[in-house]
């Protein structure tokens, strides 16, 4: 009987961001990926979340990696956070280990970790694990599905991927050897990426967006064009840098993770330009608006990033007006539509013309479609399938197509964050739970808390309501207030007859509790939020946050 393999599932099921998973073989542990994912509109003031790292603390001693499938944030971003707990080396290609290194130095964390640079289709030995790295094609350059060959069959973790036919490196999803595996030993198991089973048809290729970008740049001949799109979609930038020297312009980086991630391209021989097309933010406006083309951070609507600045007319280099020309390549990661519109018109406002995803197929997505699963299917046939990366309603559509391409449905598993999967020789059942709450990062890892957002929520749609009053419990007296301070919930010079008869109301109570020899500040503090939340809720049908201020003499 052979020995059994589980799966831990710290987070990326039911959401966008947050992948991260473990394997456990011989008692060790591999992480794949570690990533982080941008806050919902209702976290207030979060700046990130992370996965739960309670179960890998936990477990230190037994972690022997982490395979880094690509390096885009929701997949890398994590790793500078959880070496701040734990040491482990890091393994991916150059491009991956070069974004993820970034943001590691950046913490003064490169000494708890090693950087294991892969080769495509290289196969080596992590701890206990036998591990391959399979080439794909993704919107970063140099991403790898992660094959693991363990004791329970083969395990196929596809990463983000597409079947791209023509790629812009002509580095495509190696789909021979996954028929190989499929053909010879078998595939065990697979977990694929399902951000976009609900789309059907395939992918468009990324050399498409290319030829949109040309077409635009001669359209906008006259104007000075200023591109967005994501810093690590080295391809997209290569396509607008190429497009920029076919009309003539100088090129301008705006944005650090921009300036930073073209630098590692170019010394990775992955953008091949000549130094002297790249002029400084500063001399922007020393050339003609036909001259110069500016490619910048900012493509989600992150509120500091070098267009978002230009959008609210806060960049200190230079002014956005109608000679203009805004190309967002890219689109709006779920949760980010609000920040990104808001960019949108602040642009507008200003005079610029804004080209978007929506106008132009100024983007192409780096995930596969459902006619591109459907074939990934046909390939691999896998004996199980667990459907990962995405929201619960991408999820529960590519279990469906699993289904339709031959998987029996009793062994596809839609699992969640914290699901434990345990693959023996009887099959892959559910078998334990472990944290996988979000952690969040509010300026410091873990100092905010759901009860810290409950508060920030009620404060942001109800308002405050502080309360604050002196008794003598001796006498039992109320020797000043109840005075009520409020933000938020009334406009308090056109509310005085609300807050008089307010204060009368908390004051009866105050005066009753004190008659009933009731003393300890807690005590009263208490019956003063009682009264007071009971008082607003009547009259106003809100629910504030109660803040009592009891003191005695």
């Amino acid at each position: 009987m052979a020995q059994s393999v589980r799966i831990y599932f710290l987070g990326g099921l039911g959401e966008i961001g947050r992948n991260c998973m473990v394997l456990e073989q011989d008692n060790k542990l591999l992480l794949i990926d570690c990533g982080l994912m941008f806050p919902d509109a209702d976290m207030h003031g979060i700046d990130l979340v992370l996965p739960d790292f309670t179960f890998l603390i936990e477990n230190r001693e037994r972690i022997v990696g982490c395979v880094a499938t690509h390096g885009h944030e929701d997949h890398v971003g994590g790793l500078q956070f959880l070496l701040r707990e734990l040491s482990f080396p890091i393994y991916g290609s150059d491009v991956t280990l070069g974004l993820a290194r970034n943001r590691i130095e950046e913490a003064g964390l490169l000494g708890k970790t090693d950087l294991v640079t892969v080769r495509d289709g290289e196969r080596i030995n992590i701890g206990p694990f036998d591990v391959e790295f399979l080439p794909v094609t993704h919107s970063v350059p140099h991403a790898h599905a992660i094959i693991v060959h363990t004791p329970q069959g083969v395990i196929v973790h596809s990463g983000d991927f597409k079947l791209d036919l023509t790629p812009v490196d002509h580095r495509r999803t190696d789909l021979a050897r996954l028929g190989e595996l499929a053909a010879t030993v078998g595939v065990r198991l697979l977990m694929c990426d399902s951000t976009n089973a609900e789309e059907h048809g395939h992918a468009p290729s990324e050399k498409s967006v290319g030829a949109v970008l040309h077409q635009l740049f001669h359209e906008h001949r006259d104007r000075r064009i200023i591109t967005a799109s994501f810093a690590s979609h080295i391809h997209r930038v290569q396509q607008i840098i190429e497009a920029a020297i076919d009309n003539g312009r100088k090129v301008c980086l705006m944005g650090r993770s921009m300036q930073k991630n073209i630098a590692l391209a170019i010394q990775l021989k992955l953008i091949d330009v000549p130094p002297s097309i790249f002029i400084d933010v500063q001399k922007v406006d020393d050339y003609a608006p036909a001259d110069v083309c500016i490619i910048s951070t900012g493509s989600q609507g992150e509120p500091m990033a070098a267009l978002s600045l230009l959008s609210r007319g806060e960049s200190k280099w230079f002014t956005v007006g109608e000679h203009d020309t805004i190309i967002l390549s890219s689109h709006a990661i779920p949760g980010n539509e609000g920040n990104v519109n808001r960019v949108i018109d602040g642009l507008l406002r200003a005079g610029a013309k804004v080209v978007h995803s929506g106008i132009a197929d100024v983007h192409a997505t780096g995930h596969a479609q459902a006619d591109e699963l459907k074939t990934y299917h046909s390939i691999l046939r896998p004996e199980w399938f667990v459907p990962v990366h995405g929201e619960f309603r991408h999820l529960r559509a590519h279990a469906e197509l699993a289904v339709v391409m031959g998987t029996p449905p009793d062994h596809v598993l839609q699992a969640t964050d914290g699901d434990v999967l345990e693959l023996s020789d009887d099959g892959l059942v559910f078998a334990d739970k472990v944290p996988a709450s979000y952690l969040f990062v509010d300026g410091i890892v873990g100092d905010v808390g759901q009860g810290v957002l409950r508060d920030r929520r009620v404060l942001a749609e109800e308002g405050v309501v502080v309360i604050v009053a002196t008794v003598d419990s001796a006498l039992h007296k109320v020797i000043t207030g109840p005075e009520l301070i409020t933000r938020g919930w009334v406009y308090a010079p056109e509310a005085d007859n609300l807050l008089d008869e307010a204060e009368a109301h908390i004051e009866k109570a105050l005066v009753q509790a004190l008659d009933d020899g009731i003393s300890d500040i807690d005590s009263l503090e208490r019956i003063v939020r009682k009264a007071a939340g009971k008082f607003v809720s009547d009259r106003t049908k809100r629910r504030p946050m109660i803040v009592p201020v009891v003191m005695t003499t």
